[in-house]
């Protein structure tokens, strides 16, 4: 068999796997024939396959994308909005849903309809109540980013978080992953219903909340004051065109025409004037080099929303 595997190799059509040895075989009338499996366990034994068994990396570590995060130095409350839930009755609801990566600190606010105003309300009494992350994480909706159709938008919520020195996280559109834990939690949120499972959430994860990394106490006398204008730092999320531009802010990006198709961490500082791109990669998580720096100055003007 084995030198049968060399003709055909040697052959017009080049196949000389297991398939093209059984065809072999049995164009030349042997019998009993034995079936493509024996035959490749036989070509296995032998050594000579030539094929790779696909290598299996363990996952990266939660939050692998910040270091902090990752190391368990610091937590990242996530959250997320549920809609198009309907009552008995008909009456439609919102959810605002969140929990905490390391922790799993559960929240769930139902409401009629969800504004950023609302939301702002519900994360500052969520904060009051359990302390304040390092981070906080949310997708693309309008209502955490803002409006996208105009350049140098940050939302109420951004506002926010900023405020309270708390690092707002936006993840990559139309990626999935990295909002894994909120939306799972939407799953259970959505089949056992309302405040029932958030209590028995926090319950079941007593000991986890405990061992997650603390929180800081929400400030006393703190009110949110959209004048001002923003301070810190925000992140987001993004994947490189096929060219390696990134678009953020209203404004496209070359980050490295080398890093095509990636994920990349991009750091606003807004004291710093700066734009930091790092590189992602879920295979190497602890590698995370800076790609490129740009100067990115937020316009100065009065918040309007």
């Amino acid at each position: 068999m084995l030198s049968l595997r060399q003709q055909l190799k040697r052959s017009d059509l080049g196949q000389f796997g297991a398939v093209a040895i059984h065809r072999a075989l049995h164009q030349e009338g042997l019998d009993p024939l034995p079936c493509v499996r024996t035959l490749g366990r036989i070509l296995e034994r032998s050594g000579v396959l030539d094929g790779r068994h696909r290598v299996r990396r363990p996952p990266p570590p939660r939050g692998w994308y910040l270091p902090q995060v990752a190391a368990r130095h610091a937590e990242l409350d996530s959250f997320d909005i549920v809609e198009g839930l309907v009552i008995k009755g008909g009456t439609a609801v919102e959810v605002l849903n969140g929990v905490s990566l390391h922790g799993g600190l559960a929240l769930s606010c139902p409401r009629p309809t969800l504004t950023a105003k609302i939301a702002v309300e519900m994360i500052v009494a969520h904060w009051r109540e359990c302390g304040l992350p390092h981070y906080a994480q949310f997708d693309n909706d309008t209502v955490f980013q803002g409006a996208h159709q105009f350049p140098d938008t940050m939302g109420r919520v951004a506002r926010l978080c900023l405020s309270l020195e708390v690092m707002p996280v936006f993840v990559p559109p139309r990626e999935t992953g990295f909002q894994a834990m909120i939306e799972n939690y939407n799953g259970w949120w959505q089949a056992k219903v309302w405040a029932r499972f958030v209590a028995a959430s926090r319950r079941s994860r007593a000991q986890r909340i405990e061992a997650a990394p603390p929180r800081r106490p929400f400030p006393e006398g703190w009110s949110l004051d959209l004048k001002q204008p923003p301070q810190g730092r925000l992140i987001y999320l993004r994947r490189t065109t096929e060219t390696g531009h990134v678009s953020l802010l209203g404004h496209t990006t070359l980050v490295d025409e080398a890093w095509p198709h990636r994920l990349v961490r991009v750091e606003v500082d807004l004291a710093a004037e700066t734009m930091a791109f790092h590189a992602l990669r879920r295979r190497e998580p602890h590698w995370q080099p800076l790609l490129r720096s740009v100067p990115y100055r937020f316009p100065a003007r009065e918040f309007q929303g």
